[in-house]
């Protein structure tokens, strides 16, 4: 009798390849690096519609998986379908393995949307923003500068803002391509005597020297002008987009006293975030498990995150804090860029192969 093992049928043979690629892709999506794709304009400049990155799972740690039933290589959805790819029926506590380093002030992070709150944490879908202030930061926004304890911080690069421009002649599309400003950032007046546009200060300055253009201003909020959808209550404190705080960021052991001003700002992050099962926000008290709060103590640290793109980026400033546990990865460099308004080769955008992410 011939002990010669018996050879796999091809379609076997494809079988197991195809296994063992699906399982050598979820290792290293969940435990190294993660392809993201850049899908709206709050990073403009600093990242465009269109770039494919990757986001290193290493830096901060790797998070063990939360939801534990899920299909491979999937989020949210079955690919293709609106069938959840998961169960949340078992839910696991939130670690994280040893990383690198931290979340710096000014990194580019990839995280879970906090106000998702029908998703378990791990599948809320990814945003990517910039972490301008960290634990125990105290942040305040005066005419659109950023101040991290006291002092200016350091802008982006490419940071840009919404400006009207008042114009001598309708402009067409190939006009504003050669100062690299795309379809989306640009929008005419119903009266055609001007546009709105998203643009650098280096764009700006180049505009304005052009004849066609008769003058640029930046389009800020008034001090003072509260905005209701601003976080934590706009309309009461007087904040906006451009004149905001001081805020303090929530830290891991850090006790306030729950009086009226902390219950404004920090009620609906406790609530929400920290862990407990039995949380009552009534007439300016926060029970917890029945009992009446005066002092809590932070249980994780927190991150304010916000765009680039400073007037088009739905950000910390109208929806709060990020937890620690939503944090998933450093945004590291990319890797491919595609410009969804131009056809075929010349869609490609060769000089932002391989870049890294500042």
């Amino acid at each position: 009798m011939s002990n010669t093992p018996k050879k796999k049928s091809a379609i076997r043979e494809w079988a197991d390849a195809l296994l063992f690629a699906v399982i050598a892709a979820s290792l290293i999506r969940w435990l190294l690096l993660e392809p993201f794709t850049i899908p709206t304009a709050s990073m403009e400049k600093s990242l465009l519609v269109g770039d494919f990155l990757f986001v290193s799972k290493m830096h901060y740690g790797t998070r063990i998986p939360r939801t534990i039933i899920q299909m491979p290589l999937t989020h949210q959805k079955i690919w293709g379908t609106d069938i959840p790819s998961y169960s949340d029926a078992i839910q696991l506590p939130y670690y994280r393995l040893p990383g690198f380093t931290s979340v710096k002030r000014n990194d580019v992070v990839v995280f879970n949307y906090p106000d998702e709150l029908w998703h378990p944490t791990d599948l809320k879908t990814n945003y990517i923003k910039r972490a301008v202030a960290i634990p125990g930061d105290v942040l305040e926004i005066k005419d659109t500068q950023v101040y991290i304890n006291g002092t200016p911080c350091e802008n982006p690069e490419k940071m840009q803002f919404s400006y009207d421009m008042l114009t001598s002649r309708q402009l067409n599309s190939e006009f504003f391509d050669q100062f690299g400003i795309n379809p989306d950032s640009y929008y005419p007046f119903s009266d055609n005597s001007g546009y709105l546009i998203f643009a650098t200060q280096e764009t700006v300055d180049k505009l304005s020297a052009n004849p066609a253009v008769s003058s640029i201003k930046k389009r800020t909020s008034k001090e003072g002008q509260g905005d209701p959808n601003i976080f934590p209550d706009g309309a009461f404190y007087g904040w906006n987009k451009d004149h905001y705080g001081p805020l303090q960021i929530p830290a891991k052991g850090w006790t306030i006293t729950m009086d009226e001003d902390n219950f404004r700002k920090y009620a609906y992050t406790i609530e929400k975030f920290e862990g407990h099962d039995n949380v009552t926000i009534d007439a300016n008290q926060l029970l917890i498990d029945g009992q009446k709060v005066t002092e809590y103590t932070f249980k994780q640290d927190y991150y304010f995150m916000m765009g680039d793109n400073r007037h088009d980026s739905l950000d910390s400033r109208f929806w709060g804090f990020v937890p620690e546990d939503h944090i998933v990865g450093k945004a590291w460099f990319l890797w491919l860029s595609l410009e969804k308004h131009k056809n075929f080769l010349n869609r490609i955008r060769w000089d932002r192969f391989f870049r890294p992410i500042h």
